[in-house]
């Protein structure tokens, strides 16, 4: 009836699409609530052993000291820009702290912030966590990006390192299409850096662009006026799809009172130039008044609600069942024992399973091509039930090892399954002028750019935790931050570098070209830069990354990326059907 009623009359070809769609609708909704296949993955076996003592103590050695490093260093970026700052900020201006706006506006505590070491001793100063935070957490039961700057830093100016961590912000949100939440309390770029932060590419006008596009891509972004939204700074809110601004704290415009008073002498308050009653009452450039900050974060939590996501209903369990499915679930190993099995250095890495099987549900792991490229180990598992495929470094990562690294993550990608790299990459071995050697090594980069080919052009999510090594050319293989992982981590012991500290013979020319005590100067001399230059903070610090994890919480902070990925699912309608209306 329905395909005779397609060519004979247009108005049963509607009711026909209609139905058709509804019962699509009706799948996707049956699907979500379908549970996901039973698996029974082996246990991976995997206990401390006592030959394996000596070098698992030197490891936790190791580890409490980038510990301690890494609590200092959490201590100073949460202080901002200091006590003195604070004060002004929340006496004199009447203003609550960034990480304070935060507790008011997510649902708890359990977000995951992004690089809070970045803009750390760099070469223009410290600017503690950039000058802004940002991070993922849960708004109405949604997670969603947050951008907000700290004014308390450099009075919120804008640094090359802030513009990097908001544009790397967006990017996050565009890659796992989440709603993105802009809390504005900015002063503006620092000008004496115009030329870093201004024309390029990746400058301060991506901020901009990225939020047209993501409006185009039906990615929802809000804004709350917290605070001075100077010069470009006045952008964020007026681009945002809505904005609300605060009672006598919010001020949106080009150019402030003192500005206004060199060009034509006029005195004017904040206020009167772009306060909250102008911008709400005469201009329209906001949406919603609030008479105080709590209150402008309750608007966002309504607004958040309603974005058109339909989060799948949370399994009713009695708290018998709940405990045993926990209990089961949890690694079999104490997550603490990650300290000892975070390597200080290459010579002393233990078999990378014993880290999977701290990291995975049950520590359960189903091993693929276990007897092939042995220094790869690649396989199934599940992190709080999450099916995930791991591709771990045990080793250089040799001919064979590429060969099944590439077969590993394209099996992945026709099943969509989402890939963990752990990476230990191994430090570049010195050249041999040896033909043998140069055929060993032509077949060698011939199946790595095979594997760096399926990684890249690999369509699922892809997170990635340096768990020891970065270096060479085997880290883009490991999905580096050069192939774009929709999240990179580093534990404190990691580093990054074209190669490893005590190895840059690797990198000198061959002997011969150099008298032997200048070579050994040189070579030492790079040593001392490769051993400071990459470090996991300064790496941090640079934003090469998406922030420094304990090896411990890395379960935790896998969990909330495999949920931030999944969440995109839920969105009903993504598809641009017209133009996006611009704001007036």
């Amino acid at each position: 009836h329905i395909c005779f009623s397609i060519h004979a009359n247009p108005v049963p070809c509607v009711l026909a699409e209609q139905w058709w769609q509804r019962s699509v609708r009706q799948m996707s909704s049956a699907a979500r609530r379908r549970r996901p296949l039973h698996s029974a993955f082996p246990v991976l076996e995997q206990p401390l052993q006592p030959i394996q003592q000596n070098v698992f103590e030197a490891n936790l050695q190791n580890s409490n000291a980038c510990l301690k490093k890494f609590i200092e260093l959490r201590e100073k970026v949460r202080k901002g820009g200091g006590d003195a700052a604070i004060a002004r900020h929340t006496q004199r201006n009447k203003k609550l702290l960034v990480r304070d706006r935060l507790r008011l506006l997510l649902d708890d505590e359990d977000f995951l912030e992004l690089s809070p070491f970045a803009g750390l001793s760099l070469p223009y100063g410290d600017i503690p966590s950039a000058a802004c935070l940002t991070g993922v957490g849960r708004i109405s039961g949604l997670w969603c990006v947050f951008i907000a700057n700290d004014a308390t830093v450099k009075g919120g100016t804008s640094y090359p390192i802030t513009v990097k961590k908001h544009l790397r912000a967006q990017e996050v949100a565009i890659k796992n299409r989440l709603p993105c939440v802009y809390m504005v309390d900015s002063g503006g770029a620092f000008l004496p850096l115009q030329s870093e932060i201004f024309p390029d590419k990746n400058h301060g006008g991506r901020t901009f662009y990225n939020e047209a596009i993501m409006s185009a891509m039906k990615i929802p972004q809000v804004s709350v006026v917290c605070g001075s939204c100077t010069a470009g700074g006045a952008y964020v809110p007026t681009m945002a799809e809505e904005a609300v601004i605060v009672h006598q704290i919010g001020t949106v415009f080009l150019g402030g009172p003192p500005l206004v008073k060199a060009a034509t002498g006029e005195e004017v308050t904040p206020e009167e130039l772009g306060g909250a009653r102008l911008h709400s009452e005469v201009s329209g450039c906001v949406d919603h008044f609030a008479w105080d900050e709590k209150e402008a974060f309750n608007y966002i939590r309504n607004i958040v609600s309603t974005f058109n996501f339909e989060l799948p209903e949370e399994e009713e369990e009695d708290e018998e069942t709940t405990g045993k499915r926990k209990a089961e679930q949890e690694p079999l190993y104490n997550s603490e024992e990650l300290l000892g099995l975070a390597p200080q250095s290459y010579g002393y890495t233990l078999d990378v399973k014993m880290i999977i099987s701290r990291l995975t549900d049950g520590s359960r792991f189903q091993e693929f091509k276990a007897r092939y490229g042995t220094t790869l180990v690649t396989g199934f598992a599940k992190i709080h039930g999450h099916l995930v495929g791991i591709v771990a470094n045990n080793g250089e990562l040799s001919y064979q090892a590429t060969l099944k690294g590439s077969h590993f993550v394209q099996l992945c990608d026709l099943r969509d399954i989402p890939l963990l790299f752990l990476q230990n990459t191994a430090p570049t071995p010195a050249s041999t002028p040896s033909i043998t050697r140069a055929v060993m090594n032509s077949n060698h980069l011939k199946a790595q750019g095979s594997m760096m080919s399926a990684v890249a052009c690999a369509s699922v999510p892809k997170i990635t935790v340096v768990i020891g090594g970065c270096h060479g050319s085997d880290s883009y293989a490991m999905c580096g931050r050069a192939f774009d992982p929709n999240f990179l981590f580093l534990w404190p012991n990691a580093r990054v570098s074209m190669t490893a500290p005590g190895h840059a013979g690797s990198l000198l020319p061959p002997d011969g070209e150099q008298e032997e005590e200048q070579r050994k100067q040189l070579e030492d001399k790079m040593n001392r830069r490769l051993k400071e230059e990459s470090s996991a903070f300064y790496s941090s610090a640079r934003l090469w990354d998406d922030g420094v994890i304990l090896p411990q919480d890395t379960r935790k902070v896998l969990r909330n990326c495999l949920d931030i990925i999944k969440q995109q699912h839920y969105q009903l309608s993504t598809e641009k059907l017209q133009s996006v209306l611009l704001r007036i």
